[in-house]
């Protein structure tokens, strides 16, 4: 059996032969291992190493540090950064596309419901921002979590831009890997909802535990919230919103209000 057939979505859950079903965990065990999966296990050694240095409560962590000491060459290594890191976007959608299939449809990353997606993600984003302040809060009082340093905004000019940049690549590849590519696939390996939106939050928890234990609890938590939606929805969209709006707030917005409610403090 031809393997695409083999793992079309048209077929049952579940009933793929064995050879498909390999190469489908192969797939998946790439993908994550160019992208998030491999920032997982980075994120998980670097807490480590710095749990044996010092308590994580005096460490610091920078969000979005410069890359080069001359503007220029710092603005193209940004720039680099982001383009770079949304190729794992461009391979799943490349795989996820089957003749007279889009993978936009399919995972619902598309424009077709522009107010209902805008609507809900702004929902979603309310409540995570909420959340992380208090997990972020909970996390400095327990010495779980370092102190997060947001980038200043005025080292340069273009900094501003860049910064919301990075944000929709950050919301772009987290919810199309990690929500619409792996809810397919691993629902086409007969896996039900509740296990993989365990498994997609334990994911997006682990690539956050180089901030400390706190941020990797607070996206396992909106990572919860995010599957369930999606099981529900069929849509990336609200859910690329939403996380666009959060990180934007948490770059932007902590940069210039951080020091009154504690960030990087």
């Amino acid at each position: 059996m031809d393997t695409m057939r083999a793992a079309s979505p048209s077929a049952p859950a579940g009933s793929l032969d064995p050879r498909a079903r390999r190469m489908l965990v192969f797939e998946i065990l790439i993908v994550l291992g160019l992208s998030l999966g491999r920032s997982g296990v980075y994120a998980v050694v670097e807490l480590i190493e710095k749990a044996t240095e010092a308590p994580l409560s005096g460490q610091t962590t920078t969000l979005n540090p410069v890359l080069d000491e001359q503007p220029w060459f710092d603005l193209v290594y940004q720039l680099l950064g982001i383009f770079f890191s949304l190729v794992p976007v461009a391979l799943v959608l490349f795989l996820l596309t089957e003749p007279g299939k889009s993978a936009f449809l399919r995972i619902g990353f598309t424009f077709e419901k522009p107010l209902r997606d805008f609507l809900l993600g702004v929902g979603l984003a309310a409540v995570i921002c909420v959340g992380t302040l208090g997990v972020y809060a909970a996390g400095r009082a327990l010495g779980i979590t370092t102190a997060l340093v947001p980038a200043a905004l005025d080292t340069y000019w273009w900094t501003l831009p860049v910064l919301i940049l990075s944000a929709v690549r950050h919301a772009v590849l987290e919810e199309v890997v990690v929500v619409g590519y792996l809810f397919t696939r691993l629902r086409q390996l007969g896996w039900g909802a509740p296990a993989i939106i365990l498994t997609s939050a334990l994911i997006r928890g682990s690539y956050h535990l180089y901030q400390g234990i706190g941020p990797g609890i607070g996206n396992f938590l909106m990572g919860l919230l995010f599957g369930a939606v999606y099981v529900k929805t069929r849509r990336v969209m609200p859910l690329v919103i939403a996380h666009a709006l959060v990180d934007i707030t948490g770059f932007v917005g902590f940069a210039l209000f951080g020091p009154a409610i504690g960030i990087g403090n």
